[in-house]
């Protein structure tokens, strides 16, 4: 028995949709939302997950399997981001050309289905930040349930808890396009690279990392209680070695640790504004 009140409500909410496709990402959000709404609609509660290169390897693979073990029915949609240049461009507001074209594709699985209603996983905390994702949501008329429940991320974590699904300590996995600078193209070549790195410092023990890509040079943000460690002499060469060979010839250590959207930082103060939710 769940005794946060909002639960009830959030449970009554989707109920009362009669049907939704979920926009599923595998991660903890997505993955609470769409337990839930399983709760409420059975059946008529479908995940569906947007494959395109710019997700990291795997993840849709991981994002099915949470799916199945929660019950539900999983589509994968594939979209060919290579067609969007705008998107490959990777203007400041590329989250949000981004969005509308993964959510128009969503919105076209809805109406195959017979599903009315497209649902997504932004929770309260996110109007706190800088996501311009969100306006693409509002013009094709995505229902975001949990924020308008009033759960942020620390309630979702302990509500996922709560219920028995797995992974409610697992960290956030943004898109790879997230780790290259506004204004420098995304390419498919690019990404991969990124994903190595990642990659090669997760195997090395390292969790809650970012490698950002400037070209030749390879900004890695850690935890920072890694920061010491990562820099030890064997270890640093342990880390070096192997993102030379994929490419970059200068690998740095942010000092400042990891934080979330630290891309937006080359920003201006207007561009970083939140948009409301």
């Amino acid at each position: 028995m769940i005794a946060d009140p909002r639960f009830a409500r959030l449970e009554e909410s989707l109920r009362a949709l009669g049907g939704c496709l979920v926009a599923y990402s595998g991660g903890v959000d997505s993955t609470f939302l769409l337990a839930v709404a399983r709760r409420a609609l059975g059946d008529r509660a479908v995940a569906a997950t947007v494959r395109t290169f710019f997700l990291e390897r795997g993840e849709v693979d991981d994002a099915a399997r949470r799916a199945a073990a929660i019950g539900a029915r999983h589509e994968i949609v594939d979209l060919d981001l290579a067609t969007a240049p705008e998107v490959l461009a990777n203007p400041p507001d590329r989250c949000y050309l981004c969005k509308r074209e993964v959510f128009t594709a969503l919105r076209r699985r809805a109406d195959a289905l017979g599903l009315a209603v497209l649902v997504d996983a932004t929770h309260a905390d996110d109007g706190l930040e800088r996501r311009p994702g969100v306006r693409a949501l509002r013009e094709l008329g995505v229902v975001s349930p949990l924020a308008a429940a009033g759960f942020g991320k620390g309630d979702i974590r302990a509500l996922t808890a709560a219920l028995g699904i797995e992974g409610a300590d697992r960290p956030s996995s943004p898109c790879l396009a997230t780790r290259v600078p506004y204004g420098t193209p995304i390419t498919r070549e690019r990404l991969g690279r990124i994903s190595g790195a990642e990659q090669q410092l997760r195997a090395l023990g390292f969790a809650g990392i970012r490698v950002r890509d400037y070209g030749d040079l390879a900004r890695i943000e850690l935890q920072p209680a890694d920061l010491e460690r990562a820099a030890a002499g064997p270890q640093r060469q342990r880390i070096v070695e192997p993102l030379r060979e994929l490419g970059y010839r200068y690998v740095t250590l942010d000092l400042a640790g990891y934080r979330s959207g630290s891309m937006d930082e080359a920003l201006t103060s207007a561009e970083r504004t939140p948009p409301a939710l």
